[in-house]
């Protein structure tokens, strides 16, 4: 699995992604955003996001640094990915969107400690 198709829950939005490493790199953070976003994310390289559709509908939210943009379908409000504020040469993509993966197959997903560490997002 290298290269993804990556949806919101409506379609209005939709990325062509090609993964660091698979499904090898899931985590899930606990700073006080993604605690309660609550998504399984998996790494990509930021060259390797295209927007194949959606660009009138993506909403993009920032807070604090304003370094990371987290990014979402104004529709129907699905978190599809971010732009990571640890590496901005990363993105974080959403497991949930990905076509043809259900995160309850991923089974247990490490954490990373982004309260304890300023710079997880």
């Amino acid at each position: 699995m290298n290269t993804v198709r990556v949806t919101c829950h409506c379609g209005a939005i939709e990325l062509s992604v090609r993964l660091s490493d698979g499904l090898n790199t899931a985590r899930r953070c606990d700073c006080s955003y993604c605690a309660r976003r609550g998504a399984i994310m998996i790494s990509a390289p930021a060259e390797g996001v295209e927007l194949v559709r959606g660009a009138d509908t993506l909403g993009t939210y920032q807070w604090n640094t304003q370094v990371a943009e987290h990014h979402f379908c104004r529709v129907c409000g699905i978190y599809t990915h971010h732009r990571r504020r640890s590496n901005p040469d990363e993105y974080g993509i959403n497991a949930g969107c990905i076509e043809g993966v259900n995160p309850r197959d991923l089974g247990e997903v490490p954490w990373v400690e982004g309260r304890k560490r300023p710079l997880e997002d």
